[in-house]
């Protein structure tokens, strides 16, 4: 239920293309030695003219100084949470109800009295029983978060089971910032302005037959 109910946010076309973009400039400025001196200047033009060039007229807006500020970000957490524990809480309620009373297992070590209220819930009356006895109820919530390992191992690292074993913790992961495209254009600019064209492939010819000969 909750890899149907779970979407991913796809990346807007307009962060693709920035990134791109990016990319472009970084390998014109590593491998433009390679092209010739016209082909470097066009390229070099197409980015960093003051007037025309692509990091000079783009302009972005920056992103948010939080970004759990952003409702579909905290939509989405808040349905994952929801989804998962939802389950959890129906399937204990019903057992607890169900089999209150009950004790399904016994652990094969001798355990003192302090683990009788995490062990044998819904048997508090019985006072006398041994700690090594677990109740149903007990034996439910120790099967769903200490089995995590074995979520893993069977259902793979990224399972939708494997994720809900995180809630208990109460750790949320800080979710990343997005990149500010506004700050990351003025320093390709500039990275790229300094970078003057030197042909690598000059009289390669030359060089070429006197390396043969």
């Amino acid at each position: 239920m909750t890899i149907m109910f779970t979407s991913e946010k796809k990346g807007e076309l307009e962060n693709i293309g920035d990134s791109h973009a990016l990319i472009r400039s970084r390998l014109l400025r590593e491998n433009g030695r390679f092209l010739p001196a016209k082909a470097f200047k066009m390229r070099k033009y197409f980015f960093n003219d003051k007037e025309h060039g692509f990091f000079k007229t783009q302009k972005r807006e920056s992103p948010m100084n939080n970004p759990m500020a952003d409702p579909s970000m905290a939509t989405e957490m808040l349905r994952s949470n929801a989804l998962n524990m939802v389950p959890m809480i129906v399937i204990g309620s019903w057992i607890n109800w169900a089999f209150s009373g009950f004790l399904t297992t016994k652990v094969p070590f001798p355990l003192t009295y302090r683990f009788k209220p995490m062990l044998q819930r819904g048997c508090e009356s019985l006072t006398s029983l041994d700690a090594s006895w677990v109740s149903s109820a007990s034996w439910y919530f120790l099967n769903i978060f200490g089995l995590r390992s074995m979520y893993g191992l069977v259902l793979g690292s990224d399972n939708a089971a494997d994720n809900s074993m995180i809630l208990p913790d109460h750790q949320v992961p800080t979710p990343q910032a997005p990149q500010d495209m506004q700050k990351a254009f003025k320093a390709e600019w500039e990275a790229l302005e300094v970078v003057d064209h030197h042909w690598a492939l000059a009289d390669c010819e030359t060089r070429l037959l006197n390396r043969l000969s």
